[in-house]
């Protein structure tokens, strides 16, 4: 009686709405942003905050030109600008001047300045391009980045002065005191003539007054490049970071070379990559560079072990500079506060976590306009939130708490408010907040369903908001920058024929887990008669990533082939299993030594949910998923029988000693130290355990999940003499497809898959 029941309520559920001319396949569907579209991004206000500058393509207009404008007053339309106008400056990065009256801006590799009022004037227009430019105390010299060294250019005569000299290269050998024979000549010679005499101090006394070269340059190694570079306020200090590549040598540090196959020349043509986990990996110093001297100080004596530093920033007040150290294992990281000039260093926070640092704010560090005070984010509650510490250090202040996530903060130019977008109240939404830096008071400023993602005014006056809903891609929204300012529609960024289908917004559901956890997942009802009552999971990708959730996915292409699925009768449930994204620390770290644990078993404990509360049959109940998605299928298909009777794994990792070093080393350490936890996470030893049917897709350029992943289970497969599994390669994609026609392509044989096997062929 109660699965008589079920299906009724399953029956009952409305299909998804489909306007005449458009038939719910995967031909078209899998023509992406062709019939979605491209929404806006790269959104910025001009310098005298009139118009709101983005990147879109306007829905049937056939060109490339991306740059658009709009007016923050009055009902204007969009206005598309020509390629290469000078008003494009408006969509470049820009620093504001301590007055908050002009900005400077880099725009294809050369120095702008923009004045409130809209007026332009070019800086520079040189060969080598700058970069991260910057303001003196009075705003009177703008200094940036150019060829690996600080310079300052002076606005009102245009002085330009280097104030750093990096060099690569080895130092110059000072030539050492003779010794034995050459001593004796040389001391004999300077007492028996009174000309050798003077000639040596006449030559000290050149050495003692030379004003050519007082300072003294930094010499890096071969491998070593300043890779980024912060001048002090007022110009007496430049703090720089150094990178040094690993070896390149076979035996440390090999990069694994790809091959592309099909070439314009005809010939396979290959290119050196990354390394694998475990191997040699780059390392950062930072130091202090004292301009007037050129002595470079190294900042080294800040945690312990092996570790790595980098120059956060100068204090506004040029009296301290911000560095981060981390631990090599990930577990630590320092931030040390160096006071100006007696460089005498301390720390004021220490992070750490008994698995590995990350989270939304795990980069987030700065300064607060006092130049006093340090702000940065932790997870040291189990959720991403903001904090603040004297630079003399001391006591800690949480400016946020709860058991939600602060996911990005941005200090406004004036010092005054910080700007966040957290998950505050419900976790499936993103809003935007002000938080007064003095009172710590904090104000809603968005409040429509969905995701915001806000940037503010020059004035502080109006916000332009990327506003997207389960059920639309993202739109620009212009509204007051108060709480219930109304928000006033931009763009619209859909074609008709994507319009004229009703879209769906997945039910949320919490799926009980077999450890008492309450796992979210997306749930696509069955909209047609679901005769033979099938299922399929879908495995979002990157681990750390949230797909449940009320705004518009990145995996769009998904969330449309899913809709298909549930027009052809299937349940399809998408979780956000243990690993990923939104949850806080303890859901983000609960993978620590196993991938392949916790997180498959959140998707065995959904498909017997859909069993349990919708009816499904347990046989007929299939996965998918790419990159981290396609391996969590492999884990499925191969540890747990009889739970999934097919699956497609899309440019999947087979082995984890064979991925990249900074994602891998956090989670499972690196190989030679703990093989255990490599190989319990390696669908690549599990390989005896198939006895479902299995799709594997793959990418042959793929350059972050390597080809020779599905071609060493290839062979692993063939060894194990195992049936039922093909393989589909493309030889021209990455790891991310670019083709519709290779979407196409792969989309089909996943649902040929799903429909052979789980439904019999119908």
């Amino acid at each position: 009686m109660r699965r008589s029941v079920l299906m009724l309520a399953l029956l009952s559920i409305p299909a998804v709405a489909v306007a005449q001319g458009f038939r719910l396949t995967v031909e078209s569907i899998m023509r992406g942003p062709d019939l979605v579209g491209t929404a806006p991004s790269n959104v910025r206000f001009s310098a005298d905050g009139r118009y709101v500058y983005f990147a879109w393509r306007s829905p049937g207009v056939d060109t490339l030109d991306r740059d658009y404008r709009v007016a923050v007053t009055g009902a204007q339309s969009p206005e598309r600008l020509p390629r290469n106008a000078v008003d494009t400056i408006a969509m470049a990065d820009g620093t504001w001047s301590p007055d908050l009256r002009r900005e400077v801006v880099v725009l294809k590799g050369d120095l702008w300045l923009v004045e409130r009022t809209g007026a332009k004037r070019r800086l520079t227009q040189t060969p080598a391009p700058e970069s991260d430019p910057a303001w003196s105390a009075d705003g009177r010299t703008v200094y940036f980045t150019r060829d690996g060294n600080a310079w300052a250019l002076g606005l009102e005569g245009g002085a330009l002065r280097q104030l750093s000299d990096v060099r690569r290269g080895p130092a110059p050998r000072k030539p050492s005191d003779p010794t034995g024979e050459k001593k004796f000549l040389r001391d004999q010679q300077r007492e028996l003539f009174d000309f050798i005499r003077r000639q040596v101090a006449e030559e000290q006394m050149r050495a003692d007054t030379d004003t050519v070269h007082t300072a003294k340059p930094l010499y890096l190694a071969e491998r070593q490049t300043a890779t980024r570079l912060e001048v002090a306020p007022d110009a007496r200090f430049v703090l720089v970071t150094v990178t040094e590549r690993a070896k390149g040598d076979s035996l440390e540090g090999r990069q694994v070379v790809l091959p592309s196959w099909v070439t314009q020349s005809g010939y396979v043509e290959t290119q050196q990559i990354r390394t694998k986990v475990g191997d040699a990996q780059s390392r950062e110093r930072a130091a202090l560079i004292d301009v007037a001297t050129g002595k470079a100080t190294w900042i080294d004596s800040v945690g312990a072990g092996e570790r790595n530093a980098v120059g956060v920033g100068i204090a506004p007040n040029g009296r301290h500079a911000l560095i981060r150290v981390t631990s090599t294992g990930y577990t630590d990281a320092w931030l040390a506060v160096v006071d100006l000039p007696s460089l005498a260093t301390r720390v004021v926070a220490h992070l750490h976590d008994d698995a590995w640092l990350d989270g939304p704010l795990n980069a987030t560090a700065g300064w607060l306009k006092d130049g006093e005070t340090v702000y940065y984010g932790s997870e040291e509650t189990g959720y991403a939130h903001l904090y603040t510490v004297p630079a003399a250090g001391g006591a800690v202040r949480a400016f946020t708490r709860g058991p939600w996530e602060v996911q990005q903060v941005t200090l406004a130019p004036d010092g005054k408010t910080f700007y966040l977008h957290t998950n505050e109240g419900d976790f499936g939404q993103v809003h935007c907040y002000a938080l007064d830096v003095a009172t710590g008071r904090k104000t809603q400023l968005t409040s429509v369903e969905g995701r915001q993602d806000a940037v503010v005014s020059p004035d502080g006056k109006l916000l332009a908001v990327l506003h997207s809903m389960a059920n639309h891609p993202p739109e620009l929204y212009v509204q007051a920058n108060q709480a219930g300012g109304q928000m006033r529609k931009i763009t619209e960024s859909t074609t008709s024929e994507w319009r004229s289908v009703g879209w769906i917004s997945p039910e949320i559901v919490m799926i009980p887990a077999r450890d008492g956890a309450r796992v979210p997942a997306r749930l696509y009802r069955p909209t047609a008669t679901p005769a033979n009552r099938a299922a399929v999971l879908f495995v979002h990708g990157a681990g750390y990533l949230q797909n449940v959730h009320k705004w518009w996915s990145s995996y769009y292409r998904e969330y449309m082939f899913n809709q298909l699925l549930a027009s052809k009768g299937y349940a399809v449930l998408d979780l956000d299993y243990r690993g990923s994204a939104g949850q806080g620390r303890d859901w983000r770290t609960a993978i620590y030594r196993h991938m392949g644990g916790k997180d498959l078993d959140d998707q065995v404990d959904g498909a017997r949910w859909l069993v349990q509360h919708l009816g499904v049959d347990s046989t007929k109940v299939g996965i998918y998923g790419g990159s981290y998605g396609g391996f969590i299928t492999l884990m499925a298909m191969f540890t747990r029988p009889g739970v999934f009777a097919a699956g497609a794994a899309l440019r999947p990792v087979t082995d984890w000693a064979h991925y990249n070093h900074p994602y891998t080393a956090r989670i499972l350490n690196e190989p030679q130290d703990d093989s255990v936890a490599y190989r319990q996470s390696s669908p690549i030893y599990f390989a005896e355990g198939l006895e479902g049917r299995l799709l594997i897709c793959h990418g042959m350029v793929d350059d972050n999940v390597h080809f020779q992943d599905t071609a060493r289970l290839m062979q692993r497969l063939i060894e194990l003499k195992k049936q039922n599994w093909e393989v589909a390669l493309y030889p021209v994609e990455r790891h991310g497809f670019m083709r519709n026609d290779s979407w196409t392509d792969e989309y089909r044989r996943i649902l040929k898959l799903f429909e052979e096997t789980l439904r019999g062929g119908s």
